[in-house]
């Protein structure tokens, strides 16, 4: 226990420095990469079709970067390493080879994978500093991270973007990063929406166009998830609520309260919840695309606040429970149907990463030291992120404009 809670005492201690430190980071960081090679499948696959994407696909198109590092142990340099993911990327590109090809719009105006096999961009780069310079990547860092990261120049939409892109850089210490950027509609992750219009009564868009958007993580260790698990049960209006049940109503009220939102402004909460099983019948084991639906819970910022944090874990269950074979085929029908593309006004969108196992990434130096995202896609985004050596710790990254971040870091102190 106080192992967890030292962990997280040194995640928030971080945060007062981040901003600071963020431009002379990515300035002593001087990446230099080569130009990009295409790595092809490295056994014949199917050209010349197309790879449909079905609806809970064509809705999240949006490009998701992330870093793993590593450091090489005695003895053994960063010189291969290059080498030894190229190879390995062209093993895995056969068995999911429509990664190598490029998006197309099909007569019907959907998202297609055109399967040319032409390949998956891939960069080697250097880095002008030790590794120890990227620190521990609990906060998004666009500036430093997107150094690490391959985006292709120039590309004005997605159409002009491969499905992935990969970079390796090596740094003067021995060690080395793996860049990865990944469209989301090739894989699992956050599918058809509900959508609903907002009318944005608070004037949320002119703060965010005049603050400066501010980065932080927030590190709940198991004692402090039981805590809040404990305000959610507090009233006795639940009988029982999961830990990502309390912590999501426990960060959509204390968002709304940071932000100021007048009481009756509408807001909006959306989150991932899988489907595979909840499919009749559930989708087979292995399915590569995405098996995801996003539920959606409302409430004014009013009702929110005027009500302990049960009110918003309630809803949050309420959401989850939504979900049912029904549901995520009506999910696919809507998209059909209307071709529609979300707003997020007035809008959290929660996505989890907490079960996922980044750390497992072992591509012969051993599991990263560190891995996690380069950015969030969306300003309406918070990640629960899984930490510490035991997984057992979240770290809630999100970026607020400043006024509103000063207020929700008061909020978690609380707690």
């Amino acid at each position: 226990r106080d192992h967890q809670n030292g962990e997280c005492a040194v995640a928030e201690a971080k945060q007062n420095g981040v901003a600071t430190m963020a431009g002379s980071k990515a300035q002593l960081m001087s990446v230099k990469r080569r130009e990009p090679t295409l790595v092809s499948p490295a056994e014949a696959t199917p050209t010349g079709e197309q790879y449909y994407l079905s609806n809970l696909d064509q809705n999240i198109a949006v490009i998701v970067q992330t870093v793993y590092c590593f450091k090489c142990p005695s003895g053994r340099g960063n010189e291969g390493a290059a080498d030894v993911l190229r190879d390995a990327l062209a093993r895995v590109l056969v068995h999911y080879h429509p990664l190598a090809g490029r998006l197309g719009i099909s007569p019907e105006m959907k998202l297609t994978v055109e399967c040319t096999g032409e390949g998956v961009p891939f960069v080697e780069a250097e880095a002008a500093c030790d590794l120890a310079l990227i620190g521990d990547l609990s906060t998004p860092d666009p500036a430093a991270l997107g150094q690490l990261v391959y985006s292709v120049p120039g590309a004005k939409n997605i159409l002009e973007m491969p499905p992935m892109t990969a970079q390796v850089t090596r740094f003067k210490c021995g060690g080395f990063s793996l860049g990865l950027a990944m469209n989301h509609c090739m894989f699992d992750g956050l599918g058809a929406m509900e959508f609903v219009e907002i009318a944005d009564v608070s004037e949320m868009a002119a703060l965010y166009g005049r603050e400066e958007l501010m980065y932080r993580s927030f590190c709940f260790d198991p004692d402090r998830l039981e805590r809040v698990r404990g305000l959610a049960l507090a009233d006795g209006d639940l009988e029982k609520c999961t830990t990502f049940e309390a912590l999501s109503g426990l960060v959509w009220r204390a968002r709304t309260r940071a932000l100021g939102l007048a009481p009756e402004q509408q807001t909006k909460l959306l989150f991932a919840v899988d489907g595979r099983r909840r499919f009749a019948p559930p989708l087979p084991k292995g399915y590569f695309g995405n098996g995801i639906v996003l539920t959606n819970a409302l409430a004014t910022a009013g009702d929110l606040l005027s009500a302990p944090v049960s009110r918003a874990a309630g809803k949050v269950q309420e959401a989850v429970r939504m979900v049912t074979d029904e549901y995520m085929r009506s999910a696919v029908d809507y998209f059909e149907a209307t071709r529609a593309r979300p707003s997020l006004a007035s809008t959290l969108l929660i996505t989890t990463w907490s079960r996922l196992a980044f750390n497992g990434a072992d591509f012969g130096w051993g599991e990263p030291t560190m891995s996690g995202p380069v950015t969030l896609p969306e300003k309406e985004v918070i990640l629960f992120l899984a930490h510490g050596k035991e997984r057992k710790s979240i770290n809630v990254l999100l970026g607020l404009p400043a006024s509103a971040m000063d207020a929700f870091q008061e909020l978690m102190d609380e707690i």
